[in-house]
């Protein structure tokens, strides 16, 4: 959606009068002059025809205007977040329905949404998922399959010589932290858990380097257990569209689950992130060509301009391949390449 431009006539700022001849009054700029009874009779017939406005050279001026911000920018009616002067706060209820709708059309968009992360097995979604801290998913899919060859299973990964799996992973960057996180979860689901993934975020969250969003990444792709997955595209975008302000992911979980059913908080994970990669980018949203734009309070922090925003779009959007080697066989998109590709 585009913002339009306040093309209102009546709040356009009026020139400063020129100053009054000689002679003449203030009085005389509201009142005509005794015996002015024409200019008096073309002064009430402006003003009724200034009050009709439809017809008036200012309401065509205005509705050009508007037809040319809405027109222009590809995307409809004025965004949701467009500032009006005088506008009500957003209710509680306003803003649920808002969240869900957009909830709703982002499946429309997006309706092969998937966790982007190459996996046969919970065992391998865990080791990616700590892989994928602070870098890209595609880097994480690159690095796995030597993983994977070498450390199939916990046992194999429990007793790994750390600076040889720290050579492996190496690319994923902090690799002395993460080998140290994979060779402790490795060992804990040896001794603690028969070397198996389990499906409890009590039990998950107890393992080396997991968290609560690791945790939810597993259990909702792994197990089918529901639950969000509250990284930096899903914090910022819950953000911009108004749906919590808070910055602590706990919190931001906690509000966002209270807006949507449990069944689901896996698949609105997929869909936010997805958007957040594709369009809603961090420094330039392509908001010229967002498909929720209208429903969006945020409208206009990035590229409004339809041409210009489509520059901006990534991955299957602006036909460039995905971040998983292995797509799933719905996804529109092309295959992420190997490491050391051409």
């Amino acid at each position: 959606m585009s913002a339009e431009p306040n093309s209102a006539v009546g709040e356009q700022p009026s020139a400063k009068p020129k100053k009054a001849a000689k002679g003449s009054t203030e009085g005389s700029v509201k009142e005509p002059a005794k015996g002015s009874a024409k200019e008096s009779a073309q002064g009430t017939k402006a003003a009724k025809g200034s009050a009709a406005g439809a017809k008036g050279a200012g309401a065509k001026s205005a509705s050009a205007k508007g037809a040319k911000g809405a027109g222009d920018k590809g995307v409809g009616d004025k965004g949701a977040g467009a500032k009006d002067a005088g506008a009500k706060p957003e209710s509680r209820l306003a803003m649920v329905r808002r969240a869900r709708r957009i909830n709703r059309e982002l499946a429309e968009v997006y309706p092969y949404a998937h966790p982007e992360l190459d996996f046969r097995n919970p065992f391998e979604l865990l080791v990616a998922t700590v892989l994928s801290a602070q870098t890209t998913d595609l880097r994480v899919n690159q690095t796995t399959p030597a993983v994977f060859a070498k450390y199939p299973t916990p046992e194999d990964m429990a007793v790994a010589v750390p600076e040889e799996l720290e050579e492996i992973i190496r690319p994923t960057g902090f690799f002395r932290a993460k080998a140290k996180s994979l060779i402790g979860l490795s060992t804990a689901l040896r001794d603690r858990f028969d070397g198996e993934v389990p499906g409890r975020l009590a039990d998950l969250v107890s393992l080396p380097g997991v968290g609560r969003k690791t945790a939810n990444v597993v259990l909702g792709n792994a197990f089918g257990v529901p639950g969000l997955t509250v990284d930096t595209h899903f914090g910022r975008l819950v953000r911009r569209w108004k749906w919590t302000e808070q910055e602590d992911p706990e919190k931001v979980e906690a509000e966002i689950a209270a807006i949507f059913p449990k069944s689901e908080w896996t698949m609105l994970s997929h869909r936010v992130i997805f958007h957040g990669r594709r369009i809603c980018h961090s420094r330039k949203p392509a908001c010229g060509a967002c498909p929720i734009a209208h429903l969006c309070p945020s409208y206009g922090e990035g590229e409004t301009d339809p041409e210009k925003a489509k520059k901006l779009l990534k991955y299957e959007m602006g036909g460039y391949p995905g971040q998983r080697l292995n797509p799933p066989p719905d996804y529109p998109g092309k295959a992420a390449a190997p490491m050391g590709a051409v």
